[in-house]
């Protein structure tokens, strides 16, 4: 369960859509767009999947997941477009028998997409810069 979109994610939806009977625990994570980064006011932030490349990516890693502990459902949808403070741009559930392996699940997930961010991405400041982690 992989998703770019440019809609607004909800994340009862996404935990919903990972939930087994077999589970014990839904692990979720949800990622904020904050007001400061680097030392600046921070207006938005800005991601594209120009090259199509993005689902890809999150399916690698949730491949490396389903691969490293017994898990029993992964999603993972991130948001691109401009997106202001307080928005959400990433959402990460993971159903597992048990909870170690959901909370380590996660934090991989999370520790991956920041290395290997699927999306280019602008933040714009209040004074105007602008700083590209492309």
């Amino acid at each position: 369960m992989i998703q770019i979109t440019d809609k607004p994610i909800s994340p009862e939806l996404v935990i919903n859509k990972v939930r087994t009977f077999g589970s014990g625990c839904v692990v979720s994570y949800v990622g904020l767009i904050r007001d400061n980064s680097r030392g600046k006011s921070v207006v938005s932030v800005e991601y594209q999947d120009a090259d199509g490349r993005a689902e890809a990516g999150l399916r690698e890693i949730a491949g490396e997941i389903k691969r490293k502990w017994p898990v029993n459902n992964v999603a993972i949808y991130h948001r691109v477009g401009r997106l202001k403070v307080g928005d959400i741009n990433l959402v990460v559930a993971i159903a597992a028998a048990h909870r170690g392996e959901g909370l380590a699940a996660v934090e991989f997930a999370v520790d991956r997409f920041k290395e290997k961010l699927p999306t280019a991405k602008w933040e714009t400041y209040q004074d105007g810069s602008v700083w590209t982690g492309e």
